[in-house]
């Protein structure tokens, strides 16, 4: 009976103070919404990149949560001591079940020192290409040109070649164009140029170049390169090889196709 007697007493004695850690926790759950949107607030006109806002709002959330367990914890008369060592076994065992997710955490951590990527790129990681529009804490998100989102583990990121067109503001275009042995090259590569000088888009001011590259087995190869900003990339590529042909056509330049002469000799 004493036993039941003490049992209830301490509990009685004990809800003050679980209380009191209930209250903490809510507080300080308040605390870390209000701490993370001053925050959204304070950089949303700075000159802060997106992908950094994003990383160090999740790394604020999860610290600030940590800190409230911890002292909620403390509060419900678990000594610090005990909370460290529990951690600390907890964090051993916790490494190794996840370590390859604690790879990718380091490999975000990579991408946001490096800054080799951030959002809006058009890259190439891998097998894959598109435009960067999230960089969590665990993996980076893109989205092809078709509108399919790929997730890929920062781990991989990190690792991987990667390839950024969108990191300098001007970008080559490369182009070659073949034409017949019986049509005049000069006069093509006239053509080829008068076609260059009224595409707005192209930078006159970079070198351009306009030469023979190659005599194929069936055409006289020009290559084309050109320096656009990146933005009009795709326009200039495109409009490009739409302009030639339509000039060529004028010019009556002839493009070939694959063929094979064969020569008998009569016996």
């Amino acid at each position: 009976m004493k036993y039941f007697e003490s049992l209830i007493q301490n509990i009685v004695n004990f809800i003050p103070t679980l209380l009191i850690a209930i209250v903490i926790y809510i507080v300080g759950s308040f605390l870390n919404k209000l701490i993370l949107n001053l925050f959204a607030k304070g950089v949303e006109h700075s000159k802060m990149d997106k992908t950094v806002q994003k990383f160090l709002s999740s790394v604020i959330k999860i610290v600030i949560t940590a800190l409230v367990i911890i002292i909620v914890l403390s509060v419900l008369g678990i000594p610090m001591t005990s909370i460290i060592t529990v951690l600390g076994t907890a964090g051993v065992a916790v490494g190794l079940a996840l370590k390859d997710s604690l790879s990718n955490v380091a490999g975000g951590v990579l991408l946001l020192i490096n800054r080799t990527i951030k959002v809006g790129d058009y890259v190439e990681i891998g097998a894959y290409a598109g435009i960067v529009e999230e960089i969590s804490i665990l993996f980076t998100k893109i989205v092809t040109l078709d509108n399919k989102d790929i997730y890929i583990p920062n781990g991989t990121v990190s690792t991987s070649s990667l390839v950024n067109y969108s990191s300098e503001s001007d970008r080559r275009v490369d182009l070659v164009f073949g034409i017949s042995y019986g049509s005049d090259h000069k006069k093509a590569m006239e053509a080829i140029r008068s076609v260059i000088d009224k595409q707005q888009f192209v930078n006159k001011e970079k070198d351009i170049f306009v030469r023979i590259s190659e005599l194929s087995a069936s055409s006289v190869n020009i290559t084309v390169r050109v320096w656009t900003e990146n933005a009009h990339y795709w326009n200039v590529y495109f409009d490009l090889i739409q302009q030639v042909k339509e000039k060529f056509d004028e010019e009556g330049i002839k493009i070939p196709y694959n063929q094979l002469d064969v020569h008998t000799i009569q016996g």
